[in-house]
């Protein structure tokens, strides 16, 4: 069967790109497909160094990097796709991706990594961090959201078979479009870390500065501690956050990736403040033998398990991730490495390629068995 591998855009090697070339990695004959491909030399690898098919969008002016600003043109741009010549196409979805045009003699499995968060269930958070909740702009952004709401809901039929990252969001895929979604977990390269035994007196967060994240609930609540905190990321909120922290919290801003292990396998805990599709740092931070506080909504209670490999504390506030540290502090708990680590390895690489290529052979067989 010649196959078809669509992903919204290639800029950056990140949680949706790790499925992306797990997907290469098991149809490596597959033809590769993206709104626009700006992936430094470095990157190329987890694609194989294939030559991405790109749309218009490609080639507009600042695209790289202002691609986003794009969006209203995304479901137009991933229309124009000619995929007429593919038996199976599998579109990796966190956007615009499952909105390709395909034939009723055409396999579309889609695997979801969320509904578009900041049209449906995060526009205000998105709308708030980015001020675009008032004025001229924001009626415009409303206006630009509500019709790609109308879009996004009209492809979930364009889809055979939906496959999302964790059951959080298949509920979400239910509650958004009234469709069924398997869930096979996304992979983790836990091999990136080892199980350290011997912890350092220090906490530590990785994130995305942004608002859903929640970053800055954390630097509350460690305000208040008084403890020790390590934060490496950046983005929008970076400013603001920032200017919130006191002397016991150091930012240390983007990473490389030894940097970022490195601080993952020495830390006394990682903590988590957002309500994440899936998350894989938290299964990073298991790997690594490091507990997690989180909170206990989303992704993290499919990963996490509570009193076991980390603390979820039952409210996104401030009072109830201090009193989780606290309860941490205590020493009421003992988090053995060896078991995050077991824990973290059910996500490993070779278990996501082995369900998705169950799940996708079983489909092809029974949708063979329909054209006949």
């Amino acid at each position: 069967m010649k196959t078809a591998v669509i992903h919204e855009w290639l800029v950056t090697y990140a949680g949706s790109e790790r499925v992306v070339e797990q997907i290469l990695n098991l149809y490596p004959e597959a033809d590769l497909f993206s709104l626009v491909e700006f992936l430094p030399d470095a990157l190329k690898g987890f694609i194989q160094h294939k030559p991405a098919k790109t749309s218009f969008l490609q080639h507009f002016p600042f695209a790289n990097p202002r691609f986003r600003q794009y969006l209203p043109l995304m479901p137009l741009a991933i229309e124009q796709f000619d995929l007429s010549d593919y038996d199976l196409v599998i579109s990796s979805n966190h956007a615009v991706a499952k909105g390709v045009l395909t034939r009723a003699d055409q396999l579309h499995i889609c695997y979801i990594h969320t509904p578009i968060r900041y049209a449906w269930d995060l526009q205000q958070a998105y709308l708030q961090g980015a001020k675009l909740n008032r004025g001229i702009r924001g009626f415009l952004t409303h206006a630009v959201l509500h019709y790609l709401r109308l879009w996004d809901l009209s492809t979930a039929n364009r889809v055979d078979h939906f496959i999302a990252n964790s059951h959080y969001v298949a509920r979400r895929v239910w509650k958004t479009y009234r469709r069924s979604a398997h869930v096979i977990y996304p992979p983790v390269d836990v091999d990136r870390f080892q199980p350290c035994a011997q912890r350092e007196e220090f906490y530590f967060v990785l994130s995305r500065f942004v608002p859903y994240k929640r970053v800055d609930l954390i630097v509350s609540a460690f305000n208040r501690l008084g403890l020790p905190l390590v934060v490496i990321g950046d983005g929008s909120e970076g400013k603001r956050v920032k200017s919130m922290a006191k002397s016991n919290i150091q930012f240390l801003g983007h990473q490389p990736d030894v940097v970022v292990v490195d601080y993952m396998q020495r830390c006394k805990a990682f903590v988590y403040a957002a309500a994440e599709d899936f998350g894989i740092t938290l299964v990073e931070a298991q790997a690594a033998g490091a507990p997690v506080i989180a909170y206990g909504k989303g992704g993290a209670t499919e990963s996490v398990i509570h009193e076991k490999t980390g603390i979820l504390f039952p409210e996104q506030t401030v009072e109830s991730l201090v009193e989780a540290v606290k309860l941490f502090e205590s020493g009421s708990y003992c988090f053995d490495p060896e078991y995050l680590r077991h824990n973290a390895e059910k996500f490993a690489p070779e278990h996501f390629r082995k369900k998705l290529f169950q799940f996708i052979e079983q489909k092809w067989t029974v949708f063979c068995r329909g054209m006949a």
